[in-house]
């Protein structure tokens, strides 16, 4: 019986050690972040940080545009925070239920012209975008971004005939910075960080149309407290220097 008993207790224990290496090399928390296109620069960085400080914690993002990402969400989509490029937006999350509680906002932003390096147009003002031959690219009109432009629009009575409108502002730059477009119009912080591939055209209308962002706890989080602190973390002191340094305003 002795020698029996001995090989279970063996057993036993190299099971228990198995299990202990096994829970050991998974990760302790997944969060997954919906957050909107023009966020992709300061998320990313912030989200290195949020792992720093939480071993074991895995940030995965979905940038794209906040119309986009409601949708997803309202349909159903994992995910534990939504940050949006506006307030329209993340209304359309909280009218749906999806959210766990009040939306905070966390910054805002503004429209600036981009045209490929030089600015080989000579783009001057906003009214410039819309003289013959100008091939423009802006945001569709339920993407943030493109709901900033046509305030601009009625604002200055200026009527743009776009040769694309993009789902994303990433998008609008890409097709900037690639030649395919004279001139687009994205926001501040999209132009800074696109410095040496564009040149930037400010406009005193982009003030007519600022947009603010919330950020916000998912209802169906798979990790409400993870979710939570990241908020915490966008909204507090670090994640306000991260965006302030990228040219994001004060809410």
């Amino acid at each position: 019986m002795k020698p029996l008993a001995g090989l279970l207790a063996l057993t036993l224990l190299l099971a228990g050690c198995s299990s202990s290496q096994s829970d050991s090399a998974r990760p302790d928390a997944q969060l997954t972040v919906f957050a909107a296109a023009s966020l992709k620069k300061t998320f990313t960085e912030l989200g290195a940080r949020f792992e720093k400080d939480h071993p074991g914690t895995t940030v995965t993002f979905n940038f794209a545009g906040s119309s986009d990402l409601v949708t997803q969400i309202t349909q159903g989509a994992p995910a534990d925070v939504f940050a949006s490029a506006d307030t329209a937006n993340m209304t359309k999350a909280v009218d749906a239920d999806a959210v766990a509680g009040e939306p905070v906002n966390f910054a805002g932003n503004t429209l600036t012209i981009v045209t490929p390096f030089g600015n080989p147009k000579k783009i001057a003002t906003f009214a410039d975008l819309a003289r013959p031959g100008t091939q423009v690219v802006v945001c569709a009109p339920q993407v943030p971004c493109g709901a900033a432009t046509e305030k601009v629009e009625k604002a200055t009575g200026v009527k743009l005939a776009p040769v694309s409108e993009e789902s994303a502002v990433t998008d609008v730059l890409g097709k900037v910075t690639s030649g395919q477009a004279d001139a687009g119009l994205v926001y501040v912080t999209d132009a800074a960080s696109a410095a040496d591939d564009v040149t930037a055209v400010p406009f005193p209308e982009s003030t007519d149309a600022v947009n603010t962002y919330p950020i916000t706890v998912l209802k169906e989080a798979a990790n409400s407290q993870a979710a939570q602190d990241f908020v915490d973390l966008v909204t507090g002191p670090a994640g306000q220097d991260v965006l302030t340094a990228a040219g994001f305003a004060t809410p």
